[in-house]
């Protein structure tokens, strides 16, 4: 998994918690994520929306891509296609995807890499996989995630931020045996690079088999972890969780995560996860596939806009996060 590592022996670590005194949040709901085919029939593992969760609010949306060894001429992506009112974030842990829009702009996000998208008031874009993967193969392993905006920021001009794998802030736990990278969001005062409109917290965690990872958490977001490969618990309940299931919190202080004593051997020895949560908006949500609105006549006007050639006219600015390791490189 080429997501950058580190030896969490000589990073920051993360403060004990007085596991006596806090208020540890229970799991409320473990969802099993269902598979779908998506762009051009790729598959993914998607645990919201679901029956079983069909809100996480502010997000919309986590598909996990993989992880999956393609052959040559297997690997598929998503062709041109709108967006407007939200934000796609898309994280490639291995392989390669090639991003274009109509207005000429794009990027390539690759092992590590995030690429934030607000589509906000119009976006017409394309993600395929490199043409070497397509004619090669190769492993492609990568999360989207769909961040919702407030009605204040629906119609904001769209942008890139491109976040270099080196550009998370990376953390280790109290003990050393999770190596946490934070891609947006403050976590126990360290900061993500990831700008956004909606408060959240985006984290990937890697813990070692039998390490423990204990978070403080603000109390007016949601939580949730995510298992990317290998297996655990979390919550003081010990909740078992597996591979493409989903987590669900309740309100407290702090979670608390524990890796498996004993990893498939495909995880290589280790647990990965998501931790992500973010302050609910509670605004009306309208949504019709690639646009998400507060009102059905908002969802009718983007797809007007769509077929008139009106949703995808001014050029995304760019953001580059471009930190001294990057350089050094």
């Amino acid at each position: 998994m080429p997501a950058v590592t580190a030896d969490t022996l000589t990073l920051p670590r993360l403060p004990e918690l007085p596991a006596a005194t806090i208020e540890w949040r229970p799991v409320l709901k473990v969802v099993t994520a269902g598979k779908f085919l998506e762009g051009e029939g790729f598959q993914v593992r998607r645990p919201f929306p679901s029956a079983d969760m069909p809100l996480a609010d502010p997000f919309l949306l986590l598909d996990h891509m993989g992880a999956v060894e393609y052959g040559p001429g297997e690997a598929k992506g998503a062709p041109w296609h709108p967006h407007r009112g939200f934000e796609t974030v898309t994280y490639m842990i291995d392989g390669v995807f090639e991003h274009e829009d109509s207005t000429g702009g794009g990027g390539v996000i690759t092992d590590g890499a995030t690429q934030w998208m607000t589509a906000g008031a119009g976006v017409l874009h394309s993600e395929l996989p490199s043409q070497e993967l397509i004619a090669k193969g190769g492993l492609f392993h990568g999360v989207q995630l769909w961040v919702n905006l407030p009605r204040s920021a629906k119609w904001t001009p769209p942008r890139y931020q491109d976040i270099g794998a080196r550009d998370a802030a990376l953390v280790a736990s109290t003990d050393g045996g999770a190596l946490v990278r934070v891609i947006a969001g403050d976590l126990d005062g360290h900061q993500g690079p990831g700008d956004t409109y909606t408060p959240i917290i985006y984290l990937h965690a890697t813990l070692a088999a039998g390490a423990q990872l204990d978070l403080r958490w603000p109390t007016n977001f949601n939580a949730m972890v995510y298992v990317l490969a290998g297996r655990g618990a979390v919550g003081r309940e010990a909740r078992p969780l597996d591979e493409g299931q989903l987590a669900d919190f309740g309100y407290g202080e702090a979670l608390t995560v524990r890796a498996a004593d004993s990893q498939p051997s495909s995880a290589a020895n280790a647990m990965d996860i998501l931790i992500l949560g973010g302050r609910p908006l509670r605004e009306p949500v309208a949504r019709y596939g690639p646009f998400v609105m507060n009102t059905k006549e908002e969802i009718h006007q983007a797809m007007d806009d769509f077929r008139a050639g009106r949703l995808a006219t001014v050029q995304p600015q760019h953001l580059a996060h471009r930190s001294d390791a990057d350089t050094a490189l």
